[in-house]
């Protein structure tokens, strides 16, 4: 095993963990690192970072929403604005940990080429943004964050798991047996959010095609596949905000194709 082939997928495992572990650590230790969840956080006791989404759901059922969280997303949404896009997605989300088993067990029991493929729109994630809005305003509730997989996840690692447990045991079996990289790739809004945020984030892969010799070891891998339609083709930056940075087609490129670039918003 070639350290150069696993090492996005090593840091990005090592962030998702190290985060949820200082969650943990806050509320069990005391620790003022990271206090709070994924929704809403204290960095250091000091800081506050809200998840963007969730405000805009608190917003749409007509409550108040406190200075502090307000500016927590606005921070968050900046740091993903400009630098980040959808790396949330691959990089914080301990979802993300559950489906990219699924699609590994996936690809070595061959299931896209033994079963008969099931298709989806990559846009569900958007009606469902926009669903959760609509639902949000007329129950008064902040719709998705009451199922939402990824606060379960979070906060059971924090308090322990309930119920929640058997959604996230379903959106496993989901991306396994049913729709390849489901639920991060066509169904979770939050995706959507991250995906508009981020649309000129300056970080993005970058493909020289010279080097490219059409291995497709990059497709088979990207939990979007389609926003690797230049490979082969031609050279330019990965500009296609489903993106989600997470540096998998890097990793496995033997031929030094995908490299992590500063955008070039001229090329």
């Amino acid at each position: 095993m070639k350290w150069a082939n696993y090492k996005y997928l090593v840091l990005r495992r090592l962030t998702q963990l190290t985060l949820l572990f200082l969650y943990f650590a806050g509320n069990a230790y005391g620790w003022k690192v990271l206090r709070g969840d994924l929704s809403n956080s204290l960095v250091m006791g000091s800081m506050p970072l809200s998840d963007p989404f969730a405000i805009l759901q608190i917003l749409a059922t007509g409550a108040t929403v406190g200075m502090n969280a307000l500016v927590g997303a606005v921070i968050i949404t900046l740091f993903y604005g400009v630098i980040g896009g959808r790396a949330f997605c691959s990089w914080v989300c301990p979802v993300n940990m559950v489906t990219d088993l699924a699609n590994w067990i996936r690809r070595k029991l061959y299931f896209d080429k033994i079963e008969r493929k099931v298709w989806a729109s990559r846009n569900i994630r958007y009606y469902m943004l926009g669903l959760a809005l609509i639902v949000s305003a007329i129950s008064g509730l902040a719709a998705f964050e009451i199922i939402s997989p990824i606060t379960m996840l979070n906060r059971g690692v924090i308090f322990g798991f309930g119920a929640g447990a058997g959604l996230l045991v379903s959106i496993f079996l989901f991306d396994l047996f049913v729709l390849k990289n489901g639920w991060c790739g066509h169904i979770c809004p939050l995706g959507g959010v991250h995906a508009i945020i981020g649309k000129y984030n300056v970080i993005r892969v970058d493909h020289n095609s010279d080097n490219c010799t059409l291995c497709m070891k990059c497709k088979e891998v990207c939990p979007e596949r389609p926003v690797l339609h230049m490979v082969g083709k031609r050279s330019e930056f990965v500009a296609d905000i489903e993106c989600t940075n997470c540096g998998r087609c890097v990793d496995v490129c033997d031929d030094d194709a995908l490299e992590f670039n500063i955008r070039n918003f001229l090329k």
